[in-house]
């Protein structure tokens, strides 16, 4: 049996005044064709944290500099795929700083603004959908961490910690 191969990435909420998601169509994969948050995969073999995966991310595909001040912790997500042996650890990060505009287009992808209420429509990974959207709404402002486990194509989803914005 092949070890497993584990990722560790990070996810950029960025919104804009009117409190619209910036959502990125990606190009490539995984989960070409659908949008989802920018971000990206920590470069664990530089030694960067995921603070700084999440700068460099800002800046590399918004064109925006970011400080780690700039960067809520919003949710922690841990997906352990049984079937393929390919693990995550995601990083979600609410950018605090409120964006003007939408990026241009480059390699990764194109950029749009989505109203919370056109979300579901977006076309988008289930488990964004499903799952992580949910999450993040509830605990915007807090912090969240999750644990999903893939087997025979199932999904099981756990809470980990869960702690709400102050009201």
């Amino acid at each position: 049996m092949a070890a497993a191969r584990c990722i560790v990435s990070t996810l950029l909420y960025c919104f804009n005044s009117d409190d619209s998601i910036l959502l990125m169509k990606r190009q490539r994969e995984p989960n070409r064709g659908l949008w989802s948050p920018s971000g990206g995969k920590v470069h664990l073999d530089q030694g960067e944290s995921p603070y700084a995966c999440g700068c460099r991310e800002a800046f590399e595909e918004l064109g925006i500099q970011l400080v780690s001040a700039d960067l809520h912790l919003a949710g922690i997500v841990t997906e352990q795929n049984a079937d393929s042996n390919v693990h995550w650890l995601m990083f979600l990060f609410e950018v605090k700083r409120k964006l003007e505009f939408a990026p241009p287009p480059h390699a990764e992808g194109e950029f749009r603004f989505f109203a919370k209420t056109e979300l579901p429509k977006v076309p988008m990974p289930e488990s964004d959908a499903h799952r992580i959207w949910p999450l993040f709404w509830k605990h915007r402002g807090g912090f969240f961490s999750a644990a999903c486990c893939i087997r025979g194509g199932l999904q099981t989803w756990e809470i980990e910690e869960s702690v709400r914005p102050p009201r």
